[in-house]
């Protein structure tokens, strides 16, 4: 990834969460030109690259148990310093931390927020690379 996505404040990466993964790589593999790298995880999930030009730029992931009948949906992810501040400013702000501070194995720390005006998105601090 690009140094400059590990500054305060920048989109990251974007994420699907989908039922279909098979499907939605290959039809953002034929309308975009991405290609799909199949990634496994130490908890025995697979977890699916996106790559645009051969650069990591988001992934598709199947949806997780506890999203119920949750539509596929796309997330995004701003960088933060600092994630646990973050959260902390959030709630001092009027929004709301949905899914709070959560290490991901070798990658870093991230949450999800939502604003005051019910928009939702993924804070995350990624690990020294």
């Amino acid at each position: 990834m690009d140094e400059r996505l590990f500054r305060h404040g920048a989109f990251s990466w974007f994420e699907l969460m989908t039922g279909d993964v098979e499907g939605a790589g290959d039809f953002y593999g034929r309308l975009f030109g991405w290609t799909v790298e199949k990634m496994e995880m130490q908890n025995g999930m697979t977890y699916n690259v996106v790559k645009v030009n051969g650069e990591a730029a988001g992934g598709i992931m199947a949806m997780p148990p506890q999203a119920g009948a949750m539509p596929s949906m796309w997330g995004i992810y701003v960088t933060v310093d600092d994630v646990d501040a973050t959260a902390s400013a959030v709630k001092d702000m009027g929004g709301q931390v949905l899914m709070g501070p959560q290490d991901i194995p070798e990658v870093g720390r991230f949450c999800v927020i939502q604003d005051p005006q019910g928009a939702v998105l993924s804070v995350i601090t990624y690990k020294a690379m």
